[in-house]
């Protein structure tokens, strides 16, 4: 972890990061409770809400839509992803240089490393490539801290998401994306194993409004510094809402409930 290394794309020290690299991980699935957000314009468009902090996306993505955004949205490359096609042990492409990440313009690059699985030496190797490279070009590192395969027993437990959190600082990550342990309690102990690594929420599958925003609060009160969310916002009929609603609970430090209410008086 470098200091200030992730200034770009964080706001008084907090991030929201709109993450859309659905359409390669999960596939058109995703799309289907809300088929206009299969159009990637849809959400660049959603990406300069003030709440975000950055846009993470593929550089096929970037290539065709970011030079059109380069002035309201801050670029978070994705280095690495597979299909939901693939059945094998968790995996995945490195599909992306550093160095191109740079040449299209981006302020931060993200990297996928699924601790426990019998490719994870493997992962951590190009993680460590790509950390390095990121440092020559000066972008922010962020590592989606994934425990996951035949090494893990409980992906979502406090103690492996703490450890998820520890390999975010002990590789290098300025930011490590976690998924949320249950508890803010876990959430606390997962941001203490990560010292100056910025813990954020990974934002998982929809929710009802009011679970989602207390989800976020309780991250937020235990130490976490925002949240990486996709379909908790473009699966929404009206995502613009819930994000003036994150940027309630994340920067100001509203409650879910004054979020909620203050959303529904205007």
């Amino acid at each position: 972890m470098k200091q200030n290394a992730a200034d770009a794309i964080t706001r008084d020290g907090k991030v929201l990061i709109l993450a859309y690299d659905h359409g390669l991980e999960h596939g058109p699935v995703d799309f289907e409770p809300n088929p206009e957000t299969a159009d990637p314009e849809r959400i660049f468009d959603l990406a300069t809400h003030d709440a975000v902090t950055a846009l993470a996306v593929q550089k096929g993505l970037a290539e065709a839509y970011y030079p059109d955004y380069a002035e309201d949205v801050t670029l978070l490359l994705k280095l690495n992803g597979t299909s939901n096609l693939w059945m094998g042990e968790p995996d995945t492409a490195v599909n992306c240089s550093v160095e191109y990440a740079a040449e299209l313009g981006a302020d931060a690059v993200g990297f996928t490393l699924y601790g426990g699985s019998n490719h994870e030496v493997e992962l951590a190797e190009e993680f460590r490539e790509a950390h390095e490279d990121a440092r020559e070009h000066d972008l922010g590192v962020v590592m989606w801290s994934y425990p996951r395969g035949q090494g893990v027993k409980d992906d979502t437990s406090p103690e492996t998401i703490a450890y998820a959190a520890r390999q975010g600082l002990e590789l290098g990550a300025d930011v490590a994306k976690v998924k949320y342990p249950g508890s803010a309690e876990g959430m606390a102990e997962a941001v203490g194993m990560a010292g100056p690594t910025k813990v954020i929420m990974s934002g998982g599958s929809k929710t009802d409004d009011r679970k989602f925003l207390e989800t976020v609060e309780s991250a937020i009160d235990a130490g976490a510094k925002g949240l990486a969310v996709g379909r908790n916002v473009f699966q929404r009929e009206n995502p613009i809402e819930i994000l003036d609603a994150l940027e309630d609970v994340i920067f100001e430090e509203r409650s879910a409930t004054e979020a909620l209410r203050r959303r529904d008086s205007e």
